[in-house]
């Protein structure tokens, strides 16, 4: 054999050796990212074609793929989308897929680990895969209830857990739209109706407001400090303290008052009770001072803030800052300045001192079920974190009953229910509008439910009159009262 021709060999073999590598490698190790990538259009146009999982709701479909004459074999379709849109998400071919529709991507296109030997089985006889269905939480009526509660024309957020289990009974939020528009298969259709959607005040199809909107929490962040201000052992719900309706923020002129309007003027030294009860501002930030900044970021980071958490939606995680000099923590502690949270953080915090100091898993789907009925997997109530003792859970419950019976969340009262709540009112710079929040639990001795609201930029006269108002009718409706 020539040079020639065994150069020209070793280089065929070279090649050849090459292409192998790369086939493997596409088939074994880069397959999964290649399918997963959001420009792969193949996979979707195959996943298209397939009958994909239904997503249930009290044991009916509010997204579901029904037979097509379009372009594809399935239309991926969506009951009551409005009232669904944050938790279902879209399915698109245009605009990739959202909230549910994306993270249970896998039961729903029969891909999961637990549908391997339902593919097997498929791969020898012939069939197509199916997704397997996932069944919610959300309890029909009341996430019906809830949705309309929230008026049209405002930025509203309510959210319904179960404290001992964690699972969220209700979870909605206006603006919203109809997943419907984003699901058609005409490319362009989808794309104009997401340009439409897109200039809605309010309104992010991307983003489950629940889950996903930062805000300052206003003064319903005092259970925090009450959880602070307990465990250190110096605070009681009858400590005695000054009460002025202003203070300077310690090292600067800058004065801090109580909210304009309430009755916190009517006394200038008051028990810890009445304080919380009035939602009164100026104490905590003596309490501030006293403590410094440790015990504040632990509770807050016991109850969840800065902590990445999927239920299995992505929830944002919510911020207190470290480190923060005496007078910005004096302005932090009432919910001002750069704490921000999520409506579900607060729910989160309620259920917390709900269930005596522990915060059980939210969570949204209750079990995954094969097209032939078999439960695939069922979720368990699973503990979150233990926040605080239940000592001082308790006693945070008993300061929270106060705002109910005799201060700033009076019209949440029910006669003849023990309930436990805290009202707040976050002020936005530059602007007349606030973001109004309430949090609470019910039946306070043995809570069922936890409940948060919260309307974002809105007048304080109609933001009070959708938080307390609407946490007692929800309450009404959920214990029939």
């Amino acid at each position: 054999m020539n040079q020639a021709i065994r150069n020209t060999w070793i280089a065929v073999v070279l090649l050849f050796v090459l292409c192998l590598g790369s086939l493997s490698y596409v088939q074994f190790f880069a397959a999964s990212d290649l399918n997963n990538n959001a420009l792969n259009k193949r996979q979707l146009f195959r996943e298209f074609d397939l009958p994909r999982g239904a997503i249930l709701v009290d044991g009916k479909p509010i997204a579901e793929s029904k037979p097509s004459e379009g372009q594809f074999k399935y239309q991926r379709t969506y009951t009551d989308p409005e009232l669904y849109a944050f938790l279902t998400g879209f399915y698109s071919l245009t605009n990739s897929s959202t909230q549910l529709e994306s993270v249970m991507n896998d039961e729903l296109t029969g891909q999961s680990q637990d549908q391997f030997f339902d593919r097997m089985i498929n791969l020898f006889s012939g069939r197509a895969n199916e997704g397997a269905s996932v069944e919610l939480t959300i309890d029909g009526k009341l996430q019906k209830f809830v949705y309309d509660l929230i008026p049209d024309g405002t930025r509203g957020t309510i959210i319904v857990s179960e404290p001992k289990t964690g699972n969220i009974l209700a979870m909605a939020s206006k603006p919203s739209y109809d997943t419907n528009l984003l699901a058609v298969q005409s490319s362009k259709e989808a794309a104009a109706n997401m340009k439409k959607l897109l200039k809605v005040p309010g309104l992010s199809p991307y983003v489950n407001p629940a889950l996903g909107n930062l805000t300052a929490p206003g003064s319903t962040f005092k259970v925090l400090d009450l959880v602070a201000a307990i465990e250190s052992g110096k605070y009681n719900a009858d400590t005695v303290m000054k009460n002025p309706a202003k203070v300077t923020l310690p090292g600067t002129t800058t004065p801090l008052g109580n909210f304009f309007g309430g009755n916190c003027a009517a006394k200038t030294e008051a028990p810890l009770s009445f304080i919380v009860a009035q939602s009164c501002n100026t104490p905590f930030v003596e309490i501030s001072e006293k403590l410094g900044a440790e015990p504040f970021e632990k509770v807050t980071k016991n109850f969840g803030f800065g902590q990445q958490l999927n239920i299995p939606l992505r929830v944002v995680p919510s911020v207190f800052p470290p480190n923060l000099d005496p007078a910005a923590l004096g302005q932090s502690v009432i919910g001002q300045r750069d704490v921000k949270a999520t409506a579900m953080q607060m729910n989160m915090v309620a259920m917390g001192i709900a269930n005596g100091g522990k915060i059980m898993q939210p969570n949204l789907i209750k079990r995954v079920i094969a097209p032939d009925l078999k439960v695939l997997s069922e979720t368990k109530p699973k503990e979150f974190a233990t926040a605080t003792s239940k000592d001082v859970a308790d006693q945070v419950t008993d300061l929270m009953r106060g705002p109910v019976k005799s201060g700033t969340a009076v019209r949440a009262q029910v006669p003849g229910l023990d309930i436990a709540a805290k009202t707040g009112t976050s002020q936005i710079g530059g602007s007349t509008l606030v973001n109004s929040w309430i949090t609470g639990f019910a039946p306070a001795n043995d809570p069922q439910v936890a409940v948060t609201i919260v309307f974002e930029k809105i007048d304080f006269k109609t933001g009070s009159s959708l938080t307390s108002p609407n946490l007692k009718k929800i309450l009404e409706a959920v214990f029939n009262q």
